[in-house]
């Protein structure tokens, strides 16, 4: 049984365009800037496949995205969809690796590389305590933007989109014109494994436009906003990331590999010029200011959400008397940023968040096609539904195990211990509730004192 709240509290302003801005504002993060020379070292030119194959498989996830989302218009995106087809324990373990196994963690990663490229020019934020100033600044402010409303946080997240674009399309417009086609040739077949270890590494920057889905409770008219915003979203997001590297491959050429730590900025200083490594080095800092801001906005909803359900403390749940928005989850997400933001040392939980979204992934697909055969959903026929019944959703359940297999073992046990963690967490919390309940119960029987 779908269970849809339409009235959370919380105002719906967001509409096709913003949902599809925050798509694409979430997917496209820094990695856009240093991914081509990574793609371009292990298979050449030939690294255009792994971007189909990324592409193809993040559209299939979007479009079960899309289906669920658009009958299930609440808000907590992934978590909401995979709770009402599985239930609270499945539920649970989506929610928090969710917003813990993978968002916190990457904000807090990105925000420090955010602070690398800025120590460049103001090298005091290589030091620690200003360092610790400067996140609290970024995150502080994108906090109490949130706070007094959901529209000043899209009209955030809709500027940085259109900000960050502005180089990635100035360099798709001057490259197309100095394009040496030589250099798109491919050489050779790329193997299997080489394909799918570096199409494991890709994935990762086609991932986030299902935030958008956070936001589920203040979109309006979902039905027709979520399908039209979340598919104008990731087409746009995966044509781009194409564009980008088709370019930056067809005028760099065997000298792509070569700049792993700034592709673009290399292509830009021999397009425009001195200016246009600035303009890229702008654009990058603009892109990730953009995911985190858009993060800051869709995040705390899961957590808002899973307060509501009784998985997270009630204080998460409250909504501002004035401004309608869960203030306490957007304060308390951007602390915990903050924290692990200057506490460095990632390496391991990057891995545990890159693992935790492919799951993540697995549960909503599973989840769209388990709803898609359950009875109860059968009379929602002016809903958004995926084409051809189940096949892409099989399809894109096939491609995430095949992505998950190139996981190594290290990263596999990591992944496993945190989800034995959170299950043993889930169960200690279940009995507490239950003892708690008993103990009300048994406060509450009258005693006879005769």
């Amino acid at each position: 049984m779908i269970k849809n709240t339409e009235d959370e509290g919380l105002k719906r302003v967001v509409g096709i365009r913003a949902l599809a801005a925050i798509a694409v504002n979430n997917t496209i993060g820094g990695g856009i800037f240093v991914l081509p020379a990574i793609v371009a070292a292990a298979l050449g030119a030939s690294g255009i496949l792994a971007y189909l194959i990324c592409g193809i498989l993040i559209f299939f996830i979007i479009l079960c995205f899309a289906e669920t989302g658009s009958k299930i218009s609440t808000s907590g995106g992934a978590y909401t969809i995979i709770e009402n087809a599985f239930g609270p324990y499945a539920g649970f373990l989506a929610n928090t690796l969710y917003w813990f196994g993978y968002a916190v963690i990457s904000d807090a990663a990105i925000a420090n590389a955010l602070a690398d490229i800025l120590a460049v020019p103001a090298p005091l934020l290589s030091v620690f305590i200003y360092r610790a100033i400067f996140f609290l600044i970024v995150l502080g402010g994108l906090s109490i933007i949130n706070f007094r409303g959901v529209k000043h946080g899209v009209f955030i997240v809709e500027l940085s989109t259109f900000a960050k674009l502005i180089p990635l399309m100035l360099l798709i417009l001057v490259g197309t014109f100095h394009i040496n086609m030589s250099n798109l040739k491919w050489n050779h077949w790329p193997s299997a494994f080489n394909l799918g270890q570096v199409s494991l590494v890709l994935f990762f920057a086609f991932i986030g436009s299902e935030n958008a889905l956070s936001t589920g409770g203040e979109i309006k008219n979902p039905k027709r906003t979520v399908p039209i915003g979340m598919l104008l979203g990731i087409t746009g997001s995966v044509l781009i990331y194409i564009l980008i590297q088709s370019i930056s491959q067809g005028v760099l050429g065997s000298d792509l590999p070569g700049y792993k730590e700034a592709p673009l900025a290399e292509l830009a200083s021999r397009l425009i010029g001195p200016i246009g490594v600035l303009i890229i080095t702008a654009g990058a800092v603009i892109s990730i200011f953009g995911t985190i801001s858009g993060d800051v906005l869709g995040i705390p909803r899961v957590l808002f959400a899973a307060s509501k359900n009784g998985l997270l403390p009630k204080v998460l749940s409250k909504i501002h008397p004035r401004f309608a928005t869960p203030y306490w989850s957007i304060f308390i997400y951007s602390f915990l940023v903050f924290i692990l933001s200057i506490s460095g040392g990632f390496k391991l939980l990057a891995t545990i968040s890159s693992a935790s979204i492919l799951i993540i992934y697995l549960g909503v697909v599973l989840a769209q096609i388990k709803l898609r055969i359950n009875k109860d959903t059968t009379n929602l026929t002016d809903s958004f539904k995926v084409p051809f019944g189940i096949v892409i959703p099989v399809i894109s359940v096939i491609t995430i195990f095949w992505l998950l297999s190139n996981l190594a073992k290290e990263e596999a046990l990591g992944i496993g211990v945190f989800l034995v963690t959170l299950s043993v967490i889930y169960f200690i919390m279940i009995l507490i509730r239950k003892k708690l309940k008993l103990a009300k119960l048994i406060g509450s029987i009258p005693i006879n004192k005769k």
